[in-house]
């Protein structure tokens, strides 16, 4: 069966009408910062009346858009608990994006989304969210970037804090055709084919397939401009087979759970076999090597992150501990011990889009202040475990 696709010309380009069996599908693509886009978004639903109206959110964004003092339920010590800090932080950077260029126009993100949401709900219309759960989305693109190029992600991620970019009308014309996600991937270039798999391409068929499964005959789903063009591709096909895997974070592969625990037991084995070799006081001196090589590095990260002394403290006693299990690392112990040291107050947390694109603002906001502590902490152990490492491989074989 093909479904059939035509634009909604009364509606302009940003419309598209799907025939799907017996449903009739209005696909809106819109721009996230646009408020064109919610006006439009406003205006279709009040005219169509639809059955239902599916919009691009999970529950956790959706939650996140409509409740003003949202960091009120976020317990962040939970969120380190589950080391889920990396996927905050991705979220958060996004969030400044398209912040950054929704304020230049008075217009937050996802207003349109929320639009979308409130005019169905005055009508009594049925509302779902059709978008998968952001930190599968995020974990799973993680999994699928190659290690070379997670360097490369991250430093795209990191330079659109900073990016200094002016919208005019031509820009904003730009933006309805895609999304803000969907641009920096282009911007990507062909670089990272398996990360953009993740973040559109498996996004579109997973909307296509809840948005087909939503009920009525009569439905709107407002979805960003990007993914028009491919939910249209793939909704007459059938890839309801393909969900639970899609919306599934990959296992850590056990060659790579080998490798984490294989290192540890290795120093361990080494210092032993020192101790063998040479005696007591020279297995002793490259422990006190081991401990001094992890501990120092993680503390200075501590400190160059203005962190707790309490903090500092824990980051040289954890460091040449949790170099030896690969369940928890040193930045996660000393996030931990920083905000229970010192809690980010509300107010931080309302102005952290702000202060994440100023190098100042990372150090002056108890919020980022944490990931600075998470991040150089976590670095300054890695140093330590090559450091050490090295160092007592040699000693062996020496």
């Amino acid at each position: 069966m093909t479904d059939e696709v035509f634009p909604r010309h009364h509606h302009g380009d940003d419309v598209a009408v799907i025939r799907h069996d017996d449903k009739i599908i209005l696909l809106v693509g819109t721009a996230h910062i646009s408020r064109q886009s919610a006006d439009l978004v406003e205006r279709i639903i009040e005219e169509e009346r639809p059955d239902t109206v599916c919009i691009e959110l999970d529950e956790k964004r959706y939650a996140a858009l409509s409740r003003r003092r949202r960091w009120e339920n976020l317990d962040l010590k939970q969120v380190i608990r589950n080391k889920q800090l990396s996927t905050l932080l991705v979220n958060l950077v996004l969030a400044s994006y398209q912040k950054k260029l929704g304020g230049q126009l008075g217009t937050m993100p996802g207003t349109e989304l929320l639009a979308a949401a409130r005019t169905a709900e005055e009508h009594g219309i049925r509302v779902e969210l059709c978008d998968r759960d952001v930190r599968v989305t995020l974990r799973r693109a993680w999994h699928a970037t190659s290690w070379f190029k997670k360097g490369y992600l991250l430093a795209t991620l990191f330079a659109s804090l900073f990016d200094t970019t002016e919208l005019d009308e031509e820009k904003l014309a730009e933006l309805r055709k895609k999304d803000v996600l969907s641009e920096l991937m282009e911007e990507m270039g062909e670089s990272l084919p398996d990360t953009k798999r993740v973040l559109i391409d498996e996004r579109d068929i997973y909307m296509a397939e809840k948005i087909k499964s939503a009920p009525g005959r009569h439905l709107v789903a407002v979805v960003g401009a990007g993914h028009m063009q491919g939910i249209m591709r793939v909704i007459g096909e059938d890839h309801a087979d393909e969900l639970a895997e899609i919306d599934t974070i990959p296992p850590i592969s056990r060659a790579w759970k080998v490798l984490g625990w294989s290192i540890p037991a290795a120093i361990i084995l080494s210092v032993i076999a020192i101790g063998f070799r040479h005696g007591a006081g020279e297995a002793g001196s490259n422990a006190l090597y081991w401990v001094l090589a992890n501990g120092i590095p993680s503390a200075i990260g501590a400190l160059f992150a203005w962190a707790h002394p309490a903090t500092i403290l824990s980051a040289f006693a954890a460091a040449p501990i949790t170099s030896l299990t690969p369940v928890i690392g040193a930045g996660y112990v000393c996030a931990f011990v920083q905000v229970m040291t010192r809690p980010p107050v509300v107010r931080e947390f309302e102005a952290v889009g702000h202060d994440i694109a100023t190098v100042r603002g990372w150090w002056q906001n108890k919020l980022l202040r944490v990931f600075l502590v998470f991040i150089l902490t976590g670095v300054g152990s890695a140093i330590g475990t090559w450091v050490g490492g090295y160092r007592i491989f040699t000693n062996l074989f020496s």
